[in-house]
This record gives structure tokens, sequence and C-alpha cells, in this order.
């Protein structure tokens, strides 16, 4: 499933807490994005049609709840990034940012344990 920087922003509060109504999900996007209601109506609308988010009405209100897994989206859009940039391979994604001065001493000694664990399988 394909979703936009802009619905993606959207999932981020749904995947903070869900169901949400939808006033909460448009008063927290007006606060960190300075977005208007109709934009956040029609992103909502968005992730709906693409089966991203579930809705279901109380009365006159409706609560979104997120149907998309976090971590099935971080997949799906690391993998995009990898093949469309990178050939699909982890170390130049690694190299480039260590030759850009990106990779902290904290993320060094993260990839050297991770590396150190497929060594030991």
């Amino acid at each position: 499933m394909q979703i936009s920087e802009a619905e993606s922003l959207v999932m981020q509060v749904l995947w903070q807490r869900s169901p949400r109504y939808a006033e909460e999900v448009i008063a927290q996007l007006r606060e960190e994005q300075d977005w208007q209601e109709p934009t956040i109506k029609t992103l909502l609308n968005r992730l709906l049609n693409k089966g991203a988010i579930h809705a279901e009405k109380h009365s006159r209100r409706y609560s979104y709840s997120a149907v998309l897994k976090r971590e099935e989206w971080v997949t799906t859009e690391s993998k995009s990034l990898l093949n469309r940039i990178f050939d699909g391979r982890v170390a130049p994604l690694v190299a480039h940012f260590s030759e850009k001065g990106k990779l902290s001493k904290k993320d060094i000694a993260e990839l050297k344990k991770l590396i150190e664990g497929f060594d030991n399988e």
C-alpha cells in the first residue's frame, strides 16, 4: 500500500493511539502541521479509500483506527528507498550516510553489534 508523505503524518497520529475521533486527529495535525480541517478530512478519506484506516460512526461523530501497521509501512518504504536509490543494497546506503557524517557513534556501535550478530549465526 502506497501512502503519501502527508498521509503518513495522519497515520503517525493514529499509530500513536487508536481509535481517535476526527476532531482529535484534526486538533493534533492543526497544531503540528498548521493544516486546515478540510485538508485533514481529505487525507482521512484518502486513507479510508486505500484501506489504511477504518472509520466507525458514533452518533454524529467518526472515530478512526489504523489498519495498516506501522511496521508494514516501514518495511515497504525501506525496501522502496533501497531499490530506487541503492539498487536494493544496504551497504551503499550505510556508506552514503558514513561519508556524509550522518552516523553517530551510537549508530556505529549498533551497526557493529548487528554485524557481529550476523557473523555468529
